[in-house]
């Protein structure tokens, strides 16, 4: 198991989640801990890119109950189809937010994060959990972070 990781300079986005990928394979390899794996990913992926929060919410019955993250504390639980995170279960679909102020019923966690990017975690054709990204900046992702946001929760087996 990897227990450094070398924190890519690259100009383009694409080139640092080429460079990251890897080594989050090579994190997670061996570990069946899914709850340890979430935990290495967020911080992985928080260390890369300094997101301002970074994290996993799980599937419990109506609700997305909070799981491992980075950044400030976030709001625990969320009902499904309530914000961004409870959307994009609900659609079962990747949702990115140019400006939250904007998306009908978002969830204000933080008053900082200004973008917002959410991918559901699929198991056996169902959601089980999503990966929320936010940012302190407007417009901050766009589909190459999906692109390679769900290759990197693909990795993460639960």
């Amino acid at each position: 198991m990897a227990e450094d990781l070398i924190i890519s300079k690259a100009e383009t986005k694409k080139e640092q989640y080429t460079s990251l990928i890897p080594q989050i394979e090579a994190l997670l390899s061996g570990e069946d801990d899914v709850i340890a794996n979430m935990g290495n990913v967020c911080a992985a992926l928080k260390e890369q890119f300094n997101w301002l929060w970074v994290g996993f919410y799980l599937v419990k019955g109506e609700e997305l109950v909070l799981g491992p993250f980075q950044g400030p504390v976030a709001c625990t639980r969320i009902k499904k189809g309530k914000g961004v995170c409870g959307t994009a279960w609900h659609e079962q679909q990747t949702i990115i937010v140019p400006d939250v102020e904007q998306f009908p019923g978002h969830i204000a966690c933080s008053s900082a994060s200004v973008s917002e990017i959410v991918l559901p975690v699929f198991q056996n054709g169902e959601v089980v959990a999503v990966l929320d990204v936010d940012s302190e900046y407007h417009a901050h992702f766009d589909e190459v972070d999906a692109k390679y946001l769900a290759e990197i929760i693909n990795l993460v087996k639960l």
